[in-house]
């Protein structure tokens, strides 16, 4: 991949590193958020009041990470991938059972689908400070934070 001209003081073989760990996170949130959306919008049972508006609060922030996720990209002279069907080929989250409705089997998924996200954050965040990239790595541990707080809450609510 060609890189555009960057701000960054980052080599061009870092920046292109980078912007590959980024795309990859770009595509594991792009999914992420369509299937927080489809539990949001499916979701049926006791816990309606309580989940129905906390999805829709996680698949809020999660576009908003996903958006500095591909400006970074870009910012740092490569380019931004999230089409449909690049997301679909590229996701490492496993597909979201759509015929699911109850309350807690989604709260189930979700958390699930939250590890495998942070997982691959986690993995791209050691990939860069390994890059020497700080910003980047600022903005994998501010994500990092929020989600490990979404997948708790996710998991505490299933305890009983």
């Amino acid at each position: 991949m060609a890189l555009y001209k960057s701000p960054s003081p980052l080599s061009e073989q870092s920046r292109t590193a980078i912007a590959a760990t980024l795309n990859e996170r770009l595509a594991d949130g792009l999914d992420l958020h369509s299937q927080i959306k489809v539990a949001h919008w499916n979701i049926k049972g006791p816990q309606f009041a309580a989940l129905h508006p906390l999805f829709e609060t996680f698949a809020v922030s999660l576009a908003n990470h996903n958006d500095s996720i591909a400006e970074r990209a870009v910012t740092l002279g490569g380019r931004a991938y999230g089409t449909s069907r690049h997301v679909g080929t590229h996701s490492r989250l496993p597909e979201y059972p759509q015929e699911t409705s109850r309350d807690l089997e989604h709260v189930k998924l979700l958390a699930e689908r939250i590890e495998v996200y942070l997982t691959g954050l986690r993995e791209s965040r050691s990939a860069v400070e390994g890059l020497k990239d700080t910003d980047t790595v600022d903005l994998f541990t501010g994500i990092i934070t929020e989600f490990e707080k979404h997948a708790w809450f996710l998991r505490a609510s299933l305890e009983g």
